[in-house]
């Protein structure tokens, strides 16, 4: 989809691309749905699908729909680290393995360093020598902290200097403890009073496997190292975006006729995803709620007869359409889409990624706007628009990527406070906690798209049963 095209103020059908062809096709309807998943991949490296683009609800946006809390970012805690700047995609490990394992990181930057240039393992790091820092921080709940704190407090780790990957952008997942404790249980049951530490061990491994074998597998494929033996390594990465086009309780957007399910949507979630979210939003959103509002709002379209694709509306979108391709290829610059791409999820990344300022947030809107000039006068997009172009479909994409980013920014700047995954370094505790500031800020921030100046309309929030209070984990 790379156009929506609206007729009387209400959503009449679709402009798309035949991928294999090039071709443009026109689809009309009574009314669109729009099911696209999130806008993870703004920060190039995530743990969402190559593929995984905004452009769909992006092009609603600019025919009028509005985006709402397009800076909330879930920045999973469990996920392969990157190995380096050749990477384009990350990993995510379960959250389960949180439920076992232990986060720490060496308590000495030499140690660390030591273990970054290969000379030392996390095996030669003594017990007296490990922070375990999620258990020190938050003894209540230890290493089963929400996602943004431990998120949080590997960054914060890693920017001391005790990551333990050659990139210093990882922290330790050690399965150690569990597997001990494991097998003594199982020695227990089985009336081994002397069981030997290797018995122990054995047993102990034996029932991690079971658990989580499958896991376990994948990271030994991916990261090389064994992790019955050698601790994980894991850091944050994107995984899903809480923000998304702006809906009502039937999961219509503010244009009439365009619905908006699942990750596309933000209606389910506020600063922090909430848990079980894919069924939450994939099968209530899809299963529940769409199948009756989207009737009942055709119900009241039962007197409007076929919508032709021959009517104006359509031939003004297959219009801007093609003129949009054809700006993408007539570029003929020197850089690749994807060296954009990289750059623009850096900035994202560094800027707008666990912790923002109003400085970086400053500083980053100017530099996106900048590398969207250099953008649309440098890129290269080879091959044909009237064949199969990866590289155009890519380009699109950054396109508006380019555009979603600079309204991110905009949107994180606005928020003068910390709240689940928006995290202002100038508002927090003085312990270095999310401080919210629900007298000012109860509202959700629903983004009416310009170029120049994008314009906030607040929804406030009312709560009627339940008291806001600060979280702690202490």
């Amino acid at each position: 989809m790379l156009d929506l095209v609206v007729i009387d103020g209400k959503a009449r059908g679709i402009i798309a691309r035949n991928l294999l062809t090039g071709e443009l096709e026109r689809h009309s309807a009574h009314c669109v749905i729009i099911a696209t998943g999130g806008y993870g991949n703004v920060f190039y490296l995530s743990t969402n699908a190559m593929g995984s683009n905004v452009t769909a609800a992006w092009r609603a946006v600019k025919r009028g729909a509005l985006m709402a809390n397009p800076c909330f970012t879930q920045i999973h805690p469990t996920c392969i680290p990157q190995s380096g700047d050749y990477q384009s995609k990350l990993t995510l490990m379960s959250e389960s393995l949180r439920n076992d394992g232990r986060v720490w990181v060496p308590k000495n930057v030499n140690d660390a360093k030591a273990i970054r240039e290969g000379k030392k393992t996390a095996l030669d790091i003594k017990e007296e020598d490990r922070d375990y820092y999620l258990e020190r921080r938050y003894p209540a709940f230890g290493n089963l902290v929400p996602r943004d704190v431990a998120s949080r407090a590997a960054k914060i780790e890693c920017d001391k200097g005790l990551g333990v990957s050659p990139t210093g952008l990882a922290v330790y997942l050690d399965f150690t403890s569990a597997i001990e404790r494991y097998g003594k249980a199982e020695a227990n049951v089985k009336g081994m009073i002397n069981a030997t530490n290797a018995q122990i061990v054995e047993m102990g491994t034996k029932v991690v496997a079971d658990k989580y074998g499958n896991l376990f597998e994948m990271y030994e494929k991916i990261a090389g190292e064994n992790p019955y033996i050698y601790p994980m390594k894991i850091y944050p990465a994107v995984h899903y975006t809480m923000g998304g086009l702006w809906v009502d309780y039937n999961l219509e957007t503010n244009v009439r006729g365009l619905f908006a399910l699942g990750e596309a949507n933000f209606s389910d979630h506020g600063a922090n995803r909430l848990g079980a979210s894919a069924l939450m939003q994939g099968l209530a959103d899809g299963y529940f709620v769409a199948p009756y509002t989207i009737g009942q709002f055709l119900a009241n379209e039962i007197r409007t007869g076929e919508i032709n694709t021959s009517m104006p509306e359509f031939e003004e979108a297959e219009k801007s359409t093609r003129q949009r391709i054809d700006a993408l290829m007539n570029v003929k610059g020197n850089q690749s889409v994807e060296s954009f791409h990289r750059r623009l999820g850096k900035i994202m990344w560094d800027l707008c990624g666990m912790s923002r300022n109003k400085e970086g947030l400053l500083e980053g809107r100017q530099m996106i706007r900048t590398l969207r000039d250099e953008f649309y006068k440098d890129v290269y997009v080879p091959g044909s628009s009237t064949d199969f172009n990866p590289e155009l479909e890519k380009a699109y994409r950054v396109a508006d990527f380019l555009e979603l980013g600079e309204l991110m920014m905009l949107d994180a700047l606005e928020r003068e406070e910390s709240c689940g995954g928006h995290f202002r370094e100038e508002f927090q505790t003085p312990e270095g906690e999310a401080q919210r500031n629900d007298d000012d800020f109860t509202f959700v921030a629903a983004w009416e798209w310009d170029d120049t100046q994008p314009k906030l309309i607040k929804e406030d929030l009312v709560f009627e049963n339940v008291k806001l209070i600060q979280r702690s984990y202490k």
